[in-house]
């Protein structure tokens, strides 16, 4: 009686815990999903938020934000027939840019009733801030360019949108009259239109991705259904986290950052899924009832995923050693994900599972006491077979490979400029390419220049006589500091302008140089000592949680080469892609630090499932080689379907209507299908077998044998 009442109470007890877990999910979906979908309200995209903290470019736009009337939105209105303007086209142009505008050096107001509203404007004379430049035709008479501006929407998107939008109804073109509405403001516009979309459609098209792949990977109609819902479930608590930082602490979050996070949410708590439900399952086959075994696979599997996650975190958090304003705020971002979707792995997912029982994995239930369907062809253990037979061939072939694969990155095209980061142009992309053939001999874009109000007269004329310089304007001024308007002779982003931009912040004492142009120099110069400052940093951190896991220094520094390895393997990939196949001008300057980053704490984690459960097999008793290529046959499928969902999610970057995520999309997905197939396979189970014991010195993993714990079941191959 009492053992029945025991046997009762425990049975009561299995069923509570899960309940009680999913009701705490609920309560915290209810209230997470309320602040989730504020996040897009806190991301910030303002010029300085992906500016450097301390660059010169970087004061320039916080200054200008404390002009009268805040921040400068200029456009260029763009007139162009191929075969030479005629004087009504010229009549045509003067009269829609005298709509919507008053001329240069006036205060007057726009009459009443003007054509173009803004939205949230309550008075139409707020239309007189808007003032243009005189037309400047182009020398073979084919092109007209105005230049309008307005500091009327300030920092306000919306406001910039429809001021944009607004000059864009105005500007129509007839009988092969093409316009075009381009410049800074409307290149900024279409970016941010671009970057609105992202969420949405990244959301969408990654859970379609892993969607298809579980499926795939579980060839079940129902289990693949529930790791989708419970990663969505941690992608909601996690951009609930990021607002809460970005609101309360004051965290920078931008379109960027919160899209690679959706990214890291679906692909490592996918990841984290894969594993956790192999060995659930294998458990099922040992263990009566299933809430034992899934507490037997957490037991197990625990230590593996918490490591993972350890790497990744460490990785992503050096990341606030960066100077970069984005990338700095990507760090506590990304981190956030990872620990979000590690969180719902471990919590929501088993309770969901153990509710759900054995048959959720219908129709390949794993009944108790049952063994595994084993195949006649282990794919896996025939690659282990030849590493394990030939391991020098092996180990010299895969490195002569990379090193091959990584002379690509001589094939890199130089720095991606702003009018190319596009992969379908824009109408603003296609105004300012018009504007690039049409004034080849001089730049459309403006370098801003801020002197001390006291000084601006001498700065102006300083700015003058500066070679390279075509014209400088004195602007606005506000709060001790006047703004200057600096035209280059050469074109936008060409070295002549840079030589020009360079003189300028020589010769110009007192004042800061910026604009768009200075921006991208100061991103290059930003972005290399970013990554002399972060990838260090990053080594250490993922070498210092290899060396706390294995409690080796050898395994880790073996796994730290192959990932480095990767990742200039994944790059010269690049550029044997971006410009042959892609077309693509030009690479992001931070993409060589993001990919690293990503490559290094997200690949080392298929290191750790492999060399754990070597390591574990050694003190099991097993010899050297035996424990490598059994580790490899026994995590292969789990590391193989892993990587591949992994590289699928963020493949799905490529999709996206930007080159840098395009850029980053490739990279890493490359990377991750080498570290799968190529060097966990092949290269580190070689190596392995040609160190023996050394692997592991200083330690030493042999002794009494143990039970294989944190050991990573195989995924495929069960046909029961």
């Amino acid at each position: 009686m009492g053992q029945t009442g025991q046997t009762g109470r425990a049975g009561v007890y299995r069923r509570v815990i899960p309940w009680g877990v999913l009701v705490l999910w609920v309560i915290a979906l209810a209230v997470a999903g309320s602040f989730a979908g504020k996040l897009a309200d806190v991301q910030r995209d303002r010029t300085a938020d992906y500016l450097p903290s301390g660059a010169d470019s970087t004061q320039v736009a916080r200054l200008q934000e404390e002009l009268p009337g805040g921040e400068v939105t200029g456009v260029l209105l763009v007139y162009h027939r191929d075969g030479g303007l005629t004087a009504a086209d010229r009549g045509a142009a003067e009269r829609q840019v005298a709509e919507v505008t008053v001329p240069a050096g006036t205060t007057d107001t726009v009459a009443a009733k003007p054509p173009v509203q803004l939205a949230g404007w309550k008075d139409p004379r707020d239309f007189g801030a808007i003032l243009r430049g005189p037309g400047i035709p182009s020398g073979d008479g084919t092109t007209l360019m105005y230049a309008v501006s307005t500091a009327a929407p300030g920092t306000d998107d919306a406001a910039k949108k429809a001021f944009v939008e607004g000059v864009r109804a105005h500007a129509r073109g007839t009988d092969g009259l093409t316009v075009w509405v381009g410049g800074d403001g409307a290149v900024e516009v279409d970016a941010k239109e671009v970057f609105g979309s992202i969420d949405g459609t990244l959301m969408l098209a990654t859970g379609l991705v892993v969607a298809l792949l579980l499926v795939l990977t579980y060839r079940s109609p129902v289990l693949w259904l529930v790791p989708l819902v419970v990663v969505g479930a941690g992608a909601v608590c996690a951009r609930a986290a990021v607002y809460g930082l970005a609101s309360g602490l004051g965290l920078t979050v931008t379109s960027q950052s919160a899209g690679i996070m959706t990214v890291l949410v679906f692909g490592a708590g996918t990841d984290y899924a894969l594993l956790l439900v192999a060995r659930y399952r294998d458990e099922l086959r040992r263990t009566a009832l299933p809430y034992d075994a899934m507490r037997t696979a957490l037991r197990g599997c625990g230590p593996a995923l918490l490591a993972s996650c350890g790497t990744v975190v460490a990785g992503l958090a050096c990341l606030l050693a960066a100077d970069l304003n984005n990338i700095r705020g990507l760090g506590p971002v990304g981190a956030v994900g990872v620990l979000c979707a590690l969180i719902a792995m471990t919590t929501l997912l088993p309770a969901v599972l153990v509710l759900l029982g054995r048959r959720v994995f219908w129709p390949l239930i794993p009944a108790y006491g049952s063994e595994p369907t084993q195949r006649r062809l282990n794919v896996f253990a025939a690659m282990g077979s030849s590493a394990g037979k030939r391991p020098v061939a092996v180990l010299v072939t895969g490195i002569v490979l990379l090193g091959a694969l990584a002379l690509g990155v001589f094939n890199l095209p130089g720095a991606l400029k702003r009018e190319d980061s596009f992969t379908s142009k824009p109408e603003s992309i296609a105004a300012m390419g018009t504007l690039a053939k049409a004034f080849p001999e001089r730049s459309s874009r403006p370098i801003e220049v801020m002197a001390p109000t006291g000084t601006a007269d001498r700065i102006l004329a300083q700015a003058r006589s500066v070679e390279g310089v075509a014209s400088a304007e004195r602007g606005r001024s506000g709060g001790g500091w006047t703004e200057i308007a600096v035209t280059a002779k050469a074109a936008p982003e060409s070295a002549g302008e840079s030589a020009a931009i360079e003189r300028l912040r020589a010769r110009l004492d007192g004042a800061h140089v910026g604009g768009a142009s200075a921006r991208q120099l100061d991103l290059a110069t930003t972005n290399a000592h970013d990554r002399l400052t972060v990838i260090p940093l990053v080594l250490a951190s993922v070498l210092l949680v290899l060396i706390l896991l294995l409690r080796s220094l050898v395994a880790p520094l073996l796994l730290v080469a192959a990932v480095v390895l990767v990742w200039g393997a994944a790059l010269g990939i690049g550029g044997l892609v971006f410009g042959p196949v892609f077309g693509f001008t030009g690479v992001d300057p931070g993409l060589p630090l993001l990919t690293f980053v990503f490559l290094v704490a997200l690949g080392v984690d298929y290191g750790i499932f492999l060399m754990h459960r070597t390591r574990e097999e050694t003190r099991g008793g097993a010899e050297p080689r035996q424990a490598a290529l059994t580790a490899l046959r026994t995590t292969g499928g789990v590391i193989a379907s892993a990587g591949i969902v992994l590289a699928a999610t963020f493949a799905v970057l490529a999709s996206l209507p930007l080159v840098m995520f395009v850029e980053m999309g490739t990279v890493v997905a490359a990377g991750v299908v080498l570290d799968t197939f190529l060097v966990r396979t092949y290269l580190v189970t070689s190596a392995s077998v040609l160190l023996g014991r050394r692997v592991w010195w200083p330690g030493r993993p042999s002794g009494t044998p143990t039970p294989v714990a944190g050991s990573v079941p195989e995924l495929v191959g069960d046909r029961r």
